[in-house]
């Protein structure tokens, strides 16, 4: 898939993720959208998925480690066609399948119920090892965020992986440098992201731009030809990408837009459509 096409995939997905969380009046629309474009080349490039057979056991798994960011997977899901777009105004409503995490139970295409911060990867290492035990060839993703990684259970997850020369993994680290409370490395700083993971026996890749898809690509193209260990995609993004009044400010990690701040940043998203 070109770039262009994949570009509009994206813009896609933004409206999907605005929509909801406006319908909604909650969520996390900021983490959703720094992680656009790795959501998107996931589900439209990377990914061996098919959303007809939404559990086949030969499939790639990916686990969305960050699960607060639900908006951006379920608006991946969507446009991928595991379940109808219009459903993404359902979203976090009593009676919903769609709530504020993801639920393995009734989201289709989903691989595992995500929230509490840290558990994610620790399934996806599983997964992975179940794979390697069962001479199995299918490859699993976990997307973590960078608040995230504060917590210790990443570190418990990743050794195991280093161990067990995980090579059919995928960490991947939103890097948009703020969480919850504002800015990571004022709160409880993880960095240096990448020695951290190396120290680990990780394969590092870092990504200078993580809103960018062929850096994006190079990179799980890398991740794909490294043998003998995991690999730990560390990518630099901008919280709230790709609009304007959201980007780099910490108040949308956790609160959906209003009837004007929706039509601002749809009308935004319109624009940058027109440009491609």
């Amino acid at each position: 898939m070109d770039n262009q096409e994949l570009k509009r995939y994206a813009l896609k997905l933004r409206r999907g993720i605005l929509r909801a969380t406006h319908a909604a009046a909650s969520g996390h629309p900021g983490g959703s959208l720094s992680a656009t474009e790795v959501f998107t080349l996931l589900y439209f490039e990377e990914l061996h998925v098919d959303p007809k057979n939404p559990e086949d056991p030969k499939r790639d798994r990916f686990v969305l480690s960050k699960g607060h960011c639900a908006p951006g997977l379920y608006a991946a899901l969507a446009a991928r066609g595991f379940f109808p777009e219009e459903d993404l105004l359902t979203l976090r409503h009593i009676g919903s399948y769609l709530q504020g995490h993801p639920d393995m139970k009734h989201i289709p295409g989903v691989d595992m119920s995500s929230g509490s911060l840290g558990q994610g990867i620790s399934a996806a290492v599983g997964m992975a090892l179940a794979a390697k035990i069962y001479g199995e060839s299918y490859r699993t993703y976990a997307l973590l965020g960078d608040g995230e990684i504060e917590e210790g259970e990443v570190w418990e997850a990743a050794m195991l992986a280093g161990f067990r020369k995980l090579d059919n993994l995928v960490v991947i680290v939103d890097n948009n440098n703020l969480q919850i409370d504002g800015p990571i490395d004022e709160v409880n700083s993880p960095y240096p992201i990448d020695k951290k993971f190396e120290a680990f026996n990780f394969h590092v890749i870092n990504v200078e731009d993580g809103n960018d898809f062929d850096q994006l690509r190079a990179a799980f193209a890398e991740a794909r030809n490294t043998k003998g260990c995991p690999t730990a995609i560390v990518m630099k993004t901008v919280k709230g990408k790709g609009i304007s009044f959201m980007e780099n400010q910490v108040g949308w990690h956790g609160k959906g837009p209003n009837d004007e701040e929706l039509a601002k940043a749809l009308a935004e998203l319109d624009k940058a459509e027109e440009m491609l």
